[in-house]
């Protein structure tokens, strides 16, 4: 590429005048400068290393980086992320590659459904890891959860169709029974309102010929359930009434205590967070600073069902992943 092209990229100052007039490549990490590459840094020690490694030019947005060698290119940018970024978004026309972007449920989901995923990439959330997977991959579909990077990398992200082919039949709240693609799936571990997620990434891979199967269905990362004795060991669904469930995000906790008003009004749950986290509809939750106050609010209150946010589920004394109907 030419130095002349990278200056209208990435709306660039050239602020000397060198006798290289062309890049071979580009990298924001000075230990894969090879010879003949562009370099995206404001650090002065990585920018010398990376003159030493070969470097032809440099892109930096730190007025005060000292220019050692004048031959190459020194390339003034007001951000150099957002120039780095520039640049992908000409290399992925090129590739005529396509974004989307998911939100963290909808991508545990397409995760857990792919039967294949050498045809997909996942964007990484460190921008820099993002910028040399793009400019290095030989694929043309990827997918990414951080939307100020996704932004970056394409202003207009496209996100995953709404409008999808799919209904739940019956549910509780740790089993569901409902029906996709002409099949139906029987008491499968997925919690009801995670449904539309499930359904939008089996409309994703269907639309993108990327091979899946429903039944790899289970409990995400995001609310995980499980049934405990009073000592706190995990057992049996049928031997036990209280359920602790761990979840990572407070909407998941707020819908699951509107599905259990609405069809168990006897039902006790407790919610537990780390102190002062604000969970809608409650003043105050059992906060705790440590996974043995977490134990100790496990066994000194009533309960059915215990959410709790932000917490390992290792903190129970053993855990057996066994997952039933209740």
């Amino acid at each position: 590429m030419k130095i002349e092209d990278i200056l209208n990229l990435t709306e660039g100052i050239l602020t000397n005048k060198p006798k290289i007039q062309a890049i071979e490549a580009a990298t924001v990490y000075y230990s894969k400068v090879e010879h003949g590459d562009l370099f995206f840094s404001s650090n002065q020690e990585e920018i010398d290393t990376a003159i030493a490694n070969g470097a032809y030019a440099i892109v930096y947005d730190d007025e005060n980086i000292i220019k050692k060698d004048e031959e190459i290119a020194w390339i003034k940018v007001s951000d150099i992320q957002l120039a780095a970024f520039k640049i992908i978004r000409y290399v992925i026309i090129k590739k005529e590659a396509k974004f989307f972007l998911l939100s963290s449920h909808e991508m545990s989901f397409l995760k857990m459904i792919l039967l294949y995923k050498g045809n997909i990439s996942f964007v990484e959330n460190d921008w820099r890891k993002a910028f040399e997977q793009i400019l290095n991959s030989d694929g043309t579909l990827f997918v990414g959860t951080n939307k100020e990077l996704m932004q970056l990398i394409k202003p207009d992200i496209a996100k995953l169709n709404k409008e999808v082919e799919g209904y739940p039949i019956s549910d509780t709240l740790f089993r569901s029974t409902f029906k996709v693609g002409g099949y139906v799936y029987q008491e499968k571990e997925l919690i009801p309102f995670h449904l539309e997620y499930l359904l939008r990434a089996v409309d994703f891979c269907e639309g993108h010929e990327l091979p899946f199967s429903v039944d790899r269905i289970k409990y995400t990362k995001h609310f995980t359930p499980v049934f405990i004795d009073s000592k706190l060991k995990s057992t049996h669904a049928s031997k036990s009434d209280k359920v602790a469930i761990f979840t990572d995000n407070i909407s998941d906790i707020t819908k699951a205590r509107e599905y259990i008003k609405q069809s168990n009004t006897w039902v006790k749950g407790i919610v537990l967070t780390p102190p002062k986290t604000k969970v809608p509809n409650i003043d105050r939750p059992h906060w705790f600073e440590s996974k043995e106050e977490v134990r100790e609010i496990l066994k000194s209150t009533l309960f059915n069902y215990a959410f709790i946010y932000n917490a390992d589920k290792s903190i129970l004394n053993t855990i057996k992943e066994e997952y039933s109907l209740f």
